[in-house]
């Protein structure tokens, strides 16, 4: 399979519209030249292979842009386990923590949550859904008093970045014979409970959620990649290496980072944080 983004050798030909130049430079006449007249030819010569590079890349083809996939390596950045992590209102059955690999049932509705709060950080997790339609999340900045006082079947309140598969919206599509409007599958960032965010464009129909401005997570069985900036009350999404959603103003903007169980299984991995002054 071609990389996207990498034009097949046989598209490699200069467009009809592009001269054929050729150019005849002997070591002999180089020796002879001028420093100023060496660098002029230089100059050209570095030109024209750039004119000509250029002219040889398919115009039907867009350039694609390097992707910012971080794997949460290098200076202050630490794995998370389950020693990290402490269970709020799901069963004990419910989150499997080994070797860096968290396996959640999904049953009952809840959370695990970290032991420590955390202000300012960068995240960075994989995860993937076991069944079509699954739904989760992680939570940032889930408020304590909130978490003290949940109950089963329960969420915290803070700002969550939406784990959703796009089985989701089929099968709701097929409930309701509507397509959603209220939501998507590609990195939704909203508040929860009495939690607050001005999300950034595009937004869902009251203005409460942050859409994606491309649609980039896999679908069941593949694993997404999430890298996640929260400083300062602002909350940033990037889905497999892109920047897509997020918001600022956000309260609390300080609290408990959460795994969410909803429904069906799923699957995280790399869990790594760094945390910022």
């Amino acid at each position: 399979m071609r990389a996207r983004g990498i034009p097949h050798p046989s598209s490699l030909i200069p467009h009809p519209s592009v001269p054929r130049l050729r150019v005849n430079i002997t070591w002999g006449s180089l020796t002879n030249m001028k420093t100023n007249q060496l660098q002029s030819v230089l100059v050209v010569s570095t030109g024209l292979s750039v004119f000509l590079t250029l002219a040889m890349i398919p115009r039907d083809e867009p350039v694609t842009l390097p992707k910012a996939f971080l794997d949460g390596t290098g200076t202050g950045w630490r794995a998370l386990g389950g020693d990290d992590f402490v269970n709020v209102n799901c069963d004990e059955s419910t989150w499997t923590w080994n070797e860096g690999l968290v396996y959640c049932t999904g049953s009952p509705v809840g959370v695990t949550r970290s032991k420590k709060p955390y202000t300012n950080f960068e995240l960075v997790v994989r995860w993937r859904h076991l069944r079509s339609a699954g739904n989760s999340g992680v939570f940032l900045w889930a408020s304590e008093s909130s978490l003290n006082a949940l109950k089963r079947d329960a969420l915290p309140e803070g700002i969550e970045v939406q784990v959703l598969d796009h089985g989701y919206a089929e099968l709701y599509e097929e409930k309701t014979g509507k397509k959603p409007d209220w939501f998507t599958t590609h990195g939704d960032v909203f508040p929860t409970g009495n939690a607050k965010m001005k999300p950034f464009a595009p937004t869902s129909p009251d203005g409460r959620r942050s859409f994606p401005s491309k649609n980039l997570s896999k679908g069941v069985q593949e694993w997404n990649h999430y890298y996640i900036r929260a400083i300062n009350g602002e909350v940033r999404l990037w889905v497999n290496g892109e920047e897509v959603s997020g918001g600022s103003g956000c309260e609390p903007r300080t609290g408990y980072l959460c795994l969410e169980s909803e429904g069906s299984p799923v699957e995280f991995r790399q869990l790594r944080i760094r945390e910022l002054p």
